[in-house]
């Protein structure tokens, strides 16, 4: 699930795109399938990546589409499915894992099951709550810095919550590459939507990739985030700027989310408005966490706000 398209300035190689039902070779133990959801949400459909030959792990098998599970199962006939590794419970990323497992018996790696973790007064709780796979059972719950021993491979897990409080990324150290699920990615910005969505969590897991030595990294939608750690620094810089507009439009007398969305988001798709309002009612959060902004009562997407 994301926002709006990030700053053109940011490298993104439409050239390693595929469409849905293509496996693609992206690297010597990677591979890629894309599901046919794509959409405003999902860009061409949610990556599922196959680690490894022979044995093999596939991480994020996508959403319950029967499909999808048939054309990842053909393409892996007489290869052996150890695990399925998942990186979030967005119904786009993680309920084909049930399916997957009752057709080969892999077991289930990877982030916790989806809970809320905050109660907040949100008039969309509801429908952000749907948006979570609530039948998610893992097998093996992974931690931050957990590692997993595949056949000629390692994942290790880095906790990214801010996305989902129960976001994980997957490290493959032998390639240098990063598995960013949907925390990082190079065709949209990652929608962060309260309660289960946080900004603070989200700014300081990406201040968490910082430094490291990937040289690319596979995210859950669209193609290769290349140069990542300028990439990383440009979302960083991209969030301030949105905090900026933010905080431009409390001094100029809009206190209402609605209005300001309708301000900062010139020319935006009717059908990610609702996700824009989200994500700037996170940054709002954020803003009165930090002292900067203080609501009119409870911090709710309703409430009336001012610049302090």
């Amino acid at each position: 699930m994301n926002d709006k398209p990030i700053a053109d300035d940011i490298p993104f190689d439409r050239s390693m795109d595929a469409p849905a039902g293509e496996m693609r070779q992206l690297s010597p133990l990677v591979r890629r399938l894309v599901a046919g959801n794509g959409g405003p949400f999902t860009f061409t459909g949610t990556c599922t990546y196959i680690v490894g030959k022979g044995n093999v792990a596939v991480i994020d098998p996508g959403p319950d589409h029967a499909e999808h599970m048939v054309v990842l199962l053909e393409a892996l006939r007489g290869e052996t499915i150890t695990d399925i590794v998942i990186t979030h419970t967005h119904r786009d990323h993680s309920p084909a894992a049930a399916l997957l497992k009752q057709a080969t018996g892999a077991r289930i790696i990877g982030c916790a099951p989806h809970s809320r973790a905050r109660e907040l007064a949100l008039g969309e709780v509801a429908r952000l709550d749907a948006s979570n796979d609530h039948d998610y059972a893992p097998d093996l719950i992974m931690e931050d810095g957990d590692a997993y021993s595949g056949d000629g491979f390692t994942l290790q897990a880095m906790a990214t919550p801010g996305h989902t409080m129960n976001h994980l990324a997957f490290q493959l150290p032998e390639e240098r590459t990063l598995f960013s699920g949907d925390h990082v990615m190079a065709w949209s910005t990652s929608i962060v939507a309260p309660p289960d969505g946080s900004m603070s969590h989200y700014m300081a897991s990406l201040d968490k990739l910082r430094g490291r030595d990937e040289v690319v990294y596979w995210p859950g939608h669209g193609g290769p985030v290349n140069e990542p750690q300028r990439f990383v620094r440009a979302l960083s810089h991209h969030r301030r700027v949105r905090e900026a507009s933010i905080l431009g439009r409390l001094h100029a007398g809009d206190t209402a989310i609605p209005a300001i969305v309708e301000r900062i988001y010139e020319g935006l798709n009717p059908a990610l408005k609702g996700a824009a309002a989200l994500s700037v009612f996170a940054h709002m959060e954020d803003l009165v966490e930090r002292g900067l902004v203080k609501a009119e009562g409870p911090v709710t997407l309703e409430a009336r706000y001012e610049k302090k």
